[in-house]
């Protein structure tokens, strides 16, 4: 691999990625969202089994958001010097007991512990992805191959929880989370064969995690991924609401499925781009997504619009996580893995947080306060990246020697 004049990395028409390793990865991170998602599209037949309210049995999917979100950050510094292999492994198997249980258990109680657990073992696997990734190539297809490893989400989101609801109306909710058990059961045997082995951190060489995000640009990097992740989860989370007010209440799941299939779209071009433009990109996904939030409050009664405004906001939030899990783990260097417990925990955060404000907004001022509140966040945030040029969004990559 060589460097050229302004800094870029450029990549030998000889390198390619290891596509076994990854596929590794990839899976892991479709088998994290597709755990936490899934409760969703069998919700009626869980709450039937689990004798409580569909809005009690929703519940499942806020304590698997309470689990990564309390766990990811002491999990992480606590196995900071275990060989990365054995800790992903380690992950696999708590989603394993945890959908095992969730799929033979019909206690309420019972089940919220297991889903507890897979919650933890979320944060776990998020930890490990980006950097895991990045440690398998050169530097120069660095954000590429974190951008195939944590296609898993929108692949999920779009393809496996719908996947999961026709299962579950099909042969049932608890053959359901079987069949994903099964699944992560040959994951860990794929992972076992395909994915090397990298040391954890020695001893001598941890910091603590206050010094951590003391560094340059850290902390703008979690306040822009708080700030996005707490826009796209107001709007994402109360979507039907919001087109149900604009007479397009018959079109949700063909507009959400408009948002998968860009947001597939954005990983694949975030993964060709991010390696040579990578500021550029974070630039366009969070200005991109303000724009789609101005434009769906001045303009919600045109189906047309807003097939192409949710369409642009894919196109923003598809290759999100990558960009800025790229961007924090360049301004970390050595330190990425205890860094990404704290975008983990942010990103967790901001979820929890857009659920819980988006129905606030929604019960007080009704369903156009939710796209308001979303530009309130995104204008501000676009404007840091535009200015955070020198250390959390640099116009040079750490790998230049700039």
């Amino acid at each position: 691999m060589t460097t050229s004049q302004v800094g870029v990395p450029t990549i030998s028409s000889t390198e390619r990625l290891p596509l076994q390793p990854l596929i590794a990865l990839f899976a892991a991170g479709l088998i994290t969202t597709l755990t936490e998602a899934l409760p969703a599209g069998v919700l009626p037949q869980m709450s039937t089994a689990l004798g409580v309210s569909e809005s009690v049995t929703g519940q499942t999917v806020t304590i698997y958001a309470v689990g990564t979100l309390l766990t990811a950050i002491p999990v992480t510094l606590a196995t900071a010097s275990w060989p990365r292999r054995h800790l992903l492994l380690t992950a696999l198997a708590g989603f394993v007991v945890a959908n095992l249980v969730t799929a033979l258990s019909l206690d309420f109680t019972i089940t919220m512990g297991a889903r507890f657990i897979a919650g933890a073992s979320s944060g776990v696997v998020w930890s490990l992805l980006g950097g895991y990734a990045a440690r398998l190539v050169s530097p120069g297809l660095g954000g590429r191959a974190m951008a195939f490893a944590m296609a898993g989400t929108p692949v999920a989101l779009s393809l496996g929880v719908p996947v999961g609801a026709y299962l579950g109306k099909a042969v049932g909710w608890q053959l359901t989370f079987g069949a994903v058990t099964a699944l992560t059961g040959l994951l860990i045997l794929w992972t076992l064969w395909s994915l090397p082995n990298f040391p954890g951190q020695k001893a001598e060489d941890r910091v603590p995690l206050r010094r951590i995000l003391r560094l340059h640009g850290i902390r703008t990097v979690l306040a822009v991924t708080g700030a996005f992740v707490l826009a796209h989860t107001i709007l994402y989370t109360y979507i039907a609401p919001i087109l149900t007010a604009a007479g397009l209440q018959d079109q949700v799941q063909w507009i959400l499925l408009d948002f998968g299939i860009a947001s597939i779209l954005s990983i694949w071009l975030t993964g060709v781009l991010i390696d040579r433009h990578h500021r550029k990109l974070v630039v366009l996904s969070t200005a991109l997504f303000a724009v789609a939030a101005a434009v769906l409050a001045a303009a919600t009664s045109s189906p047309v619009v807003d097939y192409v405004t949710v369409a642009a906001w894919g196109l923003a939030f598809g290759g999100a996580a990558t960009l800025l899990q790229s961007a924090l783990m360049r301004a970390a260097g050595k330190h990425a893995d205890a860094a990404q417990s704290s975008m983990v925990t942010t990103w967790n955060l901001g979820i929890g947080l857009g659920g819980l404000a988006g129905g606030a907004l929604l019960a007080g001022f009704g369903s156009g306060s939710l796209i308001i509140a979303a530009v309130v966040l995104l204008v501000p945030t676009a404007l840091v990246v535009i200015l955070a040029r020198s250390h959390a969004f640099p116009t040079r990559t750490a790998t230049s020697g700039q």
